[in-house]
């Protein structure tokens, strides 16, 4: 293959990650063309693409970025996933997709720079909450104590008004009222 050819494929594989840090590695050995595109179309409703590469050419291509951390992991058959919101989600629908199709192999994943090798790496990164899930979170741990304290202040409130209300329909129903002291 001529240089310049390996040049066009390696700036073709940075344009479809479209600058992306967070990538997944598979490896599609083992699993035929009918069970790969059944694979590429569930992914696909999802936002998910893949992308099959030539190691050496993704190697020299990802050199500059934080995908280098990939080069361990990308070695025979390979194939990059890619898009969701986060590497997470990806990770998370391949997992799920190893059931299906057990000849699917998860090399690795980059987030934030960090490799996650293997199908334990993997599996272990699919268990990390995505951004929407780890702001909720947040969200939760700053408003629980407010949440709290709104209780305890309304709580007395509530059983004053709990008692006045009592004792108005006793008055309604013309009952007596028992008297404290």
């Amino acid at each position: 293959m001529s240089k310049p050819v390996k040049e066009i494929m390696m700036r073709e594989y940075l344009d479809r990650l479209g600058g992306r840090e967070d990538v997944m590695v598979i490896g599609l050995r083992g699993i035929d063309a009918n069970d790969t595109n059944r694979i590429r179309a569930g992914l696909a409703k999802k936002d998910i693409r893949i992308t099959i590469v030539r190691n050496a050419l993704a190697k020299q291509a990802f050199r500059e970025s934080s995908l280098d951390a990939l080069s361990p992991v990308l070695s025979g058959a390979s194939a990059l996933a890619y898009g969701g919101e986060t590497v997470v989600e990806v990770a998370r629908e391949i997992v799920e997709l190893v059931k299906e199709f057990p000849d699917l192999e998860l090399k690795g994943a980059v987030l934030d720079g960090e490799l996650f090798e293997g199908k334990d790496g993997v599996e272990r990164l699919s268990k990390f909450p995505t951004r929407d899930e780890a702001i909720a979170q947040d969200v939760a741990l700053i408003l629980g104590p407010a949440r709290k304290l709104m209780a305890s202040i309304k709580g007395p409130g509530a059983s004053l008004a709990g008692i006045v209300k009592a004792i108005e329909d006793k008055l309604e129903k013309g009952e007596e009222i028992a008297k404290v002291g």
